[in-house]
This record gives C-alpha cells, sequence and structure tokens, in this order.
C-alpha cells in the first residue's frame, strides 16, 4: 500500500481540515513575513521570486499533515510530529526578510543577515519542504499500515490465546 491510498480514503472532513489549516499556515507564515501587506510588519528587503510558491508547496505539505491527525489521535513517539514542526519553522525563516528577523540579527548582525543567511534561505526551504513531505508520507503509511503484535500469543484452548507470555517456572521452584 502507499501513502496514495491513505489520500484517497480521506473524508471531506479531512479535507477540509487540510484546506482549512493549509490556509492557515500560509497566513501565520505570510502576514509576519510581509508577503502579505499589512500594517503591522514591515520588510526591508523586497520578497525573492520563490518565496510564495515556496509557500503554498509548504502550506499544502503542512495541511495535509494536521488532516492527518482528524479522528487517529498520535501515537506515542510521533516523529513525524517533530518533523512537521521543524518544517513550519524552517518555511517561517525561509521566507522570511533576512534582516528583519530578530533571531538573525541577534546572532548574525545585518551584515551576517545578508552575507550568510540570505544565501541559505532556499536551502532552508528545500529542507522544509522535505522535512513536511517525509512526515506526511510516514503518518499516512502509518494510516494504511496493519498493527503487528508485540508478543506470541501462546494457544490456551481452541479458540482463544493469551496475549502476554507466563512466566515458566525454574528447576526448584517452590510453585511447582
Amino acid at each position: 500500500m502507499t501513502s496514495w491510498t491513505a489520500l484517497r480514503g480521506f473524508s471531506p472532513r479531512r479535507w477540509a481540515v487540510a484546506a482549512l489549516s493549509g490556509t492557515a499556515f500560509a497566513l501565520a507564515v505570510a502576514i509576519p513575513t510581509d508577503l502579505v501587506d499589512t500594517p503591522l510588519f514591515g520588510r526591508e528587503i523586497p520578497p525573492t521570486w520563490w518565496a510564495w510558491p515556496a509557500l503554498l508547496v509548504s502550506s499544502a505539505l503542512a495541511g495535509l499533515l494536521v488532516a492527518t491527525y482528524v479522528a487517529a489521535p498520535p501515537r506515542e513517539t510521533d516523529v513525524a510530529g517533530r518533523g512537521g514542526w521543524i518544517g513550519g519553522a524552517l518555511t517561517f525563516f525561509a521566507v522570511g526578510c533576512p534582516v528583519c528577523n530578530k533571531l538573525v540579527l541577534v546572532a548574525l548582525g545585518s551584515a551576517g543577515a545578508l552575507t550568510w543567511f540570505e544565501p541559505v534561505q532556499p536551502v532552508l526551504q528545500l529542507l522544509a519542504v522535505a522535512l513536511l513531505a517525509w512526515a506526511l508520507r510516514r503518518r499516512l503509511l502509518d494510516q494504511v499500515s496493519c498493527a503487528v503484535p508485540t508478543t506470541n500469543p501462546i494457544p490456551q484452548t481452541v479458540g482463544q490465546t493469551v496475549s502476554q507470555t507466563v512466566p515458566h517456572p525454574s528447576p526448584g521452584d517452590p510453585r511447582d
């Protein structure tokens, strides 16, 4: 089975969640990075030609990733969720203004932001898309895979099994 199988099985509710969360992600990144012009935020350097297409790809992946959590609680070790969060954060840094980001300015200064950070932004975006795609694929494959028992069942009688292993007494054990 492939991840496309899980996508084809999405309910209308999941598609709605994907569309709404993808739109929310796009706005949550586009407004503070001033891709959408508002009086709240400004930008010293104009957006790159690839900022909007990159944001739209990340938004679509993030929306689909959020939709995989509808009616499917996350597992105890959900590394795909961490990949999604990191991918979303990288998208924010990748499409943002290199000298408007306070963290970058504190770490590198304005000259360092233009010299070192700006050339790395496309790489950050590629990494963001790769992480979001990986997280989405992993979540989708988890939804179409079958659970495998962690212990071998021990047949007791016809039609019954015990899912836990029963310890056998050792020689000389008083429970004999």
